[in-house]
């Protein structure tokens, strides 16, 4: 466990610890015990500067090494993060509260994007002919990346890994809430001596470092993980230096259970994939959407199913769900519950307030409405909490109109006997992403990202790559 109380005051710039020019603290909270654990010193636009100067210096060297010293480097950024994986994974426990089974699988996957890009690598061609035109994939040049706190390791990584696979140098604005586990990492990236200025973290607001970012010239593309609403803030920012994007947004995803589903397997997963990351993921099925014959059987499993979920203490390995990650949060999860009770769903389990015996931390109840309609609010906007939805239809037809009756579309699930079934349904789903029978996430290659308002890009593979470069074509090559 963490046992001192931890101060940071610096940042991590041109392959060195900074301390920040910015004076504005913030107390950082453990989430399942309300107990305050450090303060992080805010950055300013000053400290933003310096490290998107130190990138785009980088940069000019940076972009001319070889695959082979890329992937040589992302080789040591993954060794480095394995060294202190135990020191991390305590670190988002009792920063964030995630439980110690999500916690340590995040932190190795983080670890591991560094290995994925290595290996899309190998299949990735930087330079190709077109009849008689050469054309080269060039790195875009520094990439702001703006990650939220929901899995802090992860977000980073996935931003990091393929910036350095494409030759591109990152300045890197992590949640203000994460600023311990952002320490522990930025000290793994200063132990894999990469080039200096090739990655730059700064800890600070988005109002004040991510907006600086969004607007300075010398940044190439805007890589943000979060809500809608401030990525289209950041989309409207970035518009006067014409910047890339790649916007990883929200998402309000639907999980079909077919009539011939084994509900003694489906019910348990729709559990697992509502609440995963105590329901704060941008994947998480949010809204369940099943057979309306069999609409009291699954109330009846899906109840049994909460009641076995264990919620409580993080650091306790069989635990499930933790705490959410503030007060803020906490009360956000508070009101769109209470907004379906007043809006007439019913209630199945969960509820107002706290778990009995968890009042001293940021834990809410594992919640489940049915007879949900697609009007209601709890089933329109995301919640990132532990809310599920069930919503009943009579056809499969049906069940596709509801599912795509969102302004998202980022994910979605679809659970049947049949494959050839369910894979017609999930080819009528408008997501970036359809899981059939199962809850994990479990192709690092594949695609990742949202159509509709869910964002713009794609993360992951060689798809993740070329968000990452722009094509010149030279004219004139022979074939």
């Amino acid at each position: 466990m963490l046992t001192t109380m931890r101060m940071i005051d610096h940042h991590y710039i041109n392959g060195q610890f900074v301390k920040s020019n910015g004076t504005e603290m913030q107390e950082l909270i453990n989430p399942a015990t309300k107990q305050i654990i450090g303060k992080v010193t805010l950055g300013n636009e000053k400290d933003a500067q310096m490290a998107i100067a130190a990138a785009k210096e980088a940069f000019i060297t940076f972009s001319k090494t070889t695959v082979k010293e890329r992937s040589e480097m992302l080789q040591r950024l993954h060794d480095s993060i394995m060294a202190k994986v135990d020191a991390l994974t305590q670190a988002a426990i009792e920063e964030y509260g995630s439980p110690f089974s999500g916690s340590h699988g995040r932190t190795v996957y983080a670890a591991k994007t560094c290995l994925y890009a290595q290996e899309s690598l190998k299949h990735f061609d930087f330079v190709s002919y077109v009849g008689k035109t050469k054309v080269i994939l060039e790195p875009l040049g520094v990439i702001g990346a703006i990650t939220p706190w929901n899995a802090n390791y992860t977000h980073i990584c996935n931003k990091i890994a393929p910036a350095i696979a494409t030759g591109c140098t990152i300045v890197v604005k992590p949640s203000e809430l994460s600023a311990i586990q952002t320490q522990l990492l930025m000290e793994c990236i200063a132990d894999a001596n990469l080039p200096v200025g090739v990655i730059n973290i700064i800890n600070g607001t988005g109002a004040v470092v991510g907006a600086e970012m969004t607007r300075h010239p010398d940044i190439a593309k805007i890589s943000f993980t979060g809500s809608t609403n401030v990525g289209k803030i950041i989309s409207k920012s970035a518009v006067d230096t014409l910047k890339r994007l790649a916007l990883e947004l929200g998402g309000k995803n639907p999980n079909i259970i077919l009539d011939d589903a084994d509900l003694s397997t489906a019910i348990p997963m729709a559990v697992v994939i509502g609440f995963s990351n105590t329901g704060q993921a941008c994947h998480a099925g949010s809204r369940l959407l099943v057979p309306e014959h069999q609409l009291d059987e699954v109330k009846k499993r899906i109840k049994e199913a909460v009641a076995s979920t264990k919620i409580g203490n993080p650091q306790e390995k069989d635990t499930v769900l933790g705490p959410l990650v503030s007060q803020r949060q906490f009360d956000t999860v508070q009101r769109y519950i209470q907004a379906g009770l007043d809006e007439g769903a019913e209630l199945v389990a969960g509820g107002l307030g706290h778990p009995d015996g968890l009042e001293k931390g940021f834990f809410a109840k594992p919640t489940v409405f049915a007879h949900v309609t697609s009007e209601m609010t709890i089933a329109r906007e995301e919640i990132f909490g532990p809310v599920l939805s069930i919503i009943s239809y009579k056809t499969d037809e049906e069940a596709i109109q509801i599912a795509n009756d969102t302004i998202y579309g980022l994910a979605a699930y679809v659970s049947s006997s049949n494959l050839e079934r369910a894979r017609n349904v999930a080819s009528k789903i408008i997501a970036g992403r359809v899981l059939i029978n199962k809850a994990a996430h479990d192709d690092p290659f594949a695609p990742f990202g949202g159509f509709k308002q869910s964002g713009l890009g794609r993360d992951s593979g060689v798809y993740g790559l070329e968000e990452h470069v722009e094509p010149k074509a030279i004219l004139g090559y022979e074939t």
